[in-house]
């Protein structure tokens, strides 16, 4: 019977001394959102093609997205000069079309606020957008994809697909983009 009680009474001292961190008062540390979480580690990618940029890209601070999803606002909304301080003071926009646009930001905004007043209404839809850190360049970019419906100022509605890979420099303004453009398919 002694055996039983101090057998039971190592599994029960076992058990109170288990491994677990102690639970934390420090309530800074656990409300705390400007925390790094630390990124997974990436195998290197083999290629048969020399690549600009390795596979070394990291998640970044959502602040690229959402200065993305506020430039997408402003086109929807028609009004460019509402975010131009978005814009670094030179920009090269490569659009899908082939056409690279590369100047200063009140030229290309400019052309582009044109081609937008074109268009009667434009309606974005986001299906995905991320930002992300290239470790090895130390480059930050922010990736989207969604759909925009654009009407003509005769009523016709255009749908297409879009990718959008937008580099933003060290002052958080977009300086480089790259558009690529599918239509969609009639539903």
């Amino acid at each position: 019977m002694k055996k039983v009680l101090l057998f039971g009474a190592l599994v029960v001292l076992a058990a109170c001394n288990s491994n677990q961190p102690a639970a934390s008062t420090d309530t800074k540390a656990a409300t705390d959102t400007t925390a790094t979480i630390a990124a997974p580690v990436v195998a290197e990618i083999k290629s048969p093609y020399p690549v600009a940029y390795s596979s070394k890209f990291a998640m970044d601070d959502p602040k690229n997205a959402e200065t993305l999803l506020s430039i997408w606002k402003d086109w929807d909304n028609g009004d460019l000069s509402a975010g131009k301080d978005k814009f670094a003071d030179s920009l090269t926009l490569n659009l899908n079309d082939g056409t690279v646009l590369h100047g200063g930001r009140d030229s290309i905004l400019n052309v582009m606020q044109k081609f937008r007043s074109s268009f009667a209404k434009a309606v974005s839809n986001v299906s995905a957008v991320m930002a992300v850190k290239s470790t090895d360049k130390n480059e930050n970019w922010a990736l989207i994809w969604g759909d925009e419906t654009d009407t003509d100022k005769k009523g016709k509605a255009t749908t297409f697909s879009l990718q959008e890979t937008w580099r933003f420099n060290k002052d958080g303004k977009a300086d480089l983009v790259f558009q690529t453009m599918a239509k969609s398919p009639k539903k």
